[in-house]
């Protein structure tokens, strides 16, 4: 049993190194919208190179998170921690210093595979190294200190992309990496992930993203990792390249996406220890939960994508300007997301989940206003605090819903499925936005283009966000009183909902 206290200098110190971790792929996931149009300016790029800056890192993160999880159960969460930190700051050190896009998209993609090794990892520790009694508070405070990270993203990436330049928004990450590492070698405890045996009351733990409690480690499923992971990029590349690029090529891509997502369902049915087990959708809520997840991330995955460069190459605001402007999404998240799962608890999920996307589709719909010239008081700031209002009555209850929709026993792998196709959907948004919109290869550089798209985009995402509503009000109903409820009650993520992983007490009252 994990005996670590939080007030001890070693609970300090494993606090420390979690949260400088999960921080940095947080920090990355929303200061690079913000620096885009400057790396495409200097980098001479087109607006599908970095639409792939952002989705060659979504795509190998979204694709490879579960099989993140699976190896820190079977090596030792903090030795793949450590190896996903690493892995990151190289990764990032070779964004930092890319000659060109080419080289830039291939360590995005690199930079993806370290986040998938630490963002679970980061909350395993936590969970693995603290006494039972003090592991709630951790979790809070490792949630809350990483969503004060996510909230600081847009402003310090704005800051350095006009000042230092965007390269220093990947090069961040070393100096972070350079702490870290030390600080989890020598004060973080190894955790092998062996399952612990259900107790005599009949609770279980669970990993993060792995099996069921008290099974064995079976082989690992790097066929379905692979074949996911694929489905995913020929799709996007198809999305992206279908503007300009050869039809043939373009059509092939897209086949050959969908034939290697069949293969994947096809190998997940088949593997004894699948990285995704398809039978958990045999939980009607679970797949409703999730097709309300992938209509609400989608839309936000657009909208942060987009949003960032509208008010720089449109309404001719800096970097900065752009990045604080967004800021007020996360402040209410990281204030209200306790008080929202509480709402949620009471009232039940259905009516946050429906009014929530509707909120945020209201959001988005006024930032139609935001134009040349546009002022921050009368055009920005009502958009981003109705889309903040909305994002704070749904991701709570969304999460709390997820984990209720399963077995107790079930509940870590549900929350990464969860996270997995939030992910994975913002990844599918940046590539389709700009072809459903008729955005050009080089959009971006023209003010008028591209503000006539962004406002099809706009309207477009809140058309999601109804859809998901409508699903939400149709197929959501209030949880048993006796299910599991989310530790990460505090979340400022935008693109993602909060991972839960195993809990030493299977259930919650």
């Amino acid at each position: 049993m994990p005996d670590v206290r939080l007030a001890s200098p070693q609970g300090k110190w494993i606090l420390l190194t979690t949260v400088l971790g999960s921080s940095m792929a947080l920090l990355d996931s929303t200061v690079v919208n913000v620096a885009l149009p400057r790396i495409g300016r200097d980098l001479d790029a087109d607006l599908a190179a970095l639409q792939w800056t952002v989705n060659a890192y979504l795509l190998t993160l979204a694709g490879l998170i579960l099989l993140g999880g699976s190896l820190g159960d079977h090596y030792g969460r903090r030795k793949v921690f450590v190896v996903g930190v690493v892995w990151f700051a190289v990764a990032s050190l070779l964004c930092g210093i890319a000659p060109n896009a080419g080289v830039l998209v291939a360590a995005r993609a690199l930079q993806g595979v370290g986040g998938a090794l630490l963002t679970p990892g980061s909350l395993a520790l936590i969970q693995a190294s603290f006494h039972p009694a003090d592991r709630g508070r951790a979790v809070g405070l490792w949630s809350g200190f990483g969503g004060m990270g996510a909230a600081v993203g847009p402003f310090l990436g704005g800051w350095l992309v006009d000042g230092p330049g965007w390269r220093w928004v990947f090069l961040l990450n070393v100096p972070l990496a350079v702490v870290c590492v030390p600080v989890a070698l020598r004060h973080v405890p190894e955790s092998d992930g062996r399952p612990v045996r259900p107790s005599a009351t009949g609770s279980a733990t669970e990993s993060v993203t792995g099996g069921a409690a008290g099974r064995p480690h079976g082989r690992f499923d790097v066929l379905g990792a692979f074949l996911g992971a694929l489905a995913l990029a020929l799709v996007t590349y198809a999305l992206i390249e279908a503007r300009s690029g050869p039809v043939g090529v373009v059509t092939g891509a897209a086949v050959a996406g969908l034939v290697a997502g069949v293969a994947f369902v096809a190998v997940e049915r088949r593997h004894p220890d699948p990285m995704l087990p398809l039978d958990i959708f045999a939980s009607r809520q679970f797949t409703a939960v999730n097709l309300v997840t992938l209509c609400v991330y989608a839309a936000f995955g657009g909208f942060f994508f987009l949003s960032a460069v509208q008010l720089q190459v449109v309404a001719g605001w800096s970097a900065l300007g752009a990045g604080t402007a967004l800021l007020p999404t996360t402040v209410l998240m990281l204030l209200l997301s306790a008080r929202s799962g509480e709402l949620a608890e009471h009232i039940g999920p259905r009516i946050p989940l429906t009014v929530g996307p509707l909120l945020c589709a209201a959001g988005m719909l006024l930032m139609l206003r935001v134009g040349p010239g546009a002022s921050y008081a009368a055009d920005v700031l009502p958009a981003v605090l109705v889309l903040g209002f909305g994002m704070v009555a749904l991701v709570a209850p969304l999460t709390a819903t997820v984990l209720a929709s399963v077995d107790v026993a079930r509940a870590g792998v549900a929350s990464g499925v969860n996270n997995a196709a939030a992910r994975a959907a913002g990844l599918v948004a940046v590539a389709a936005l700009p072809l459903l919109t008729g955005m050009s290869s080089e959009a971006y550089r023209s003010a008028t283009a591209f503000d006539e798209a962004f406002q099809r985009a706009m309207v477009l995402c809140a058309g999601v966000l109804v859809v998901g509503a409508v699903v939400a009000f149709t197929t959501v109903r209030r949880p048993a009183p006796d299910c599991r409820r989310p530790e990460c009650r505090t979340h400022g993520s935008v693109l993602a909902p909060p991972l839960e992983g195993e809990r030493t007490k299977g259930r919650l009252s």
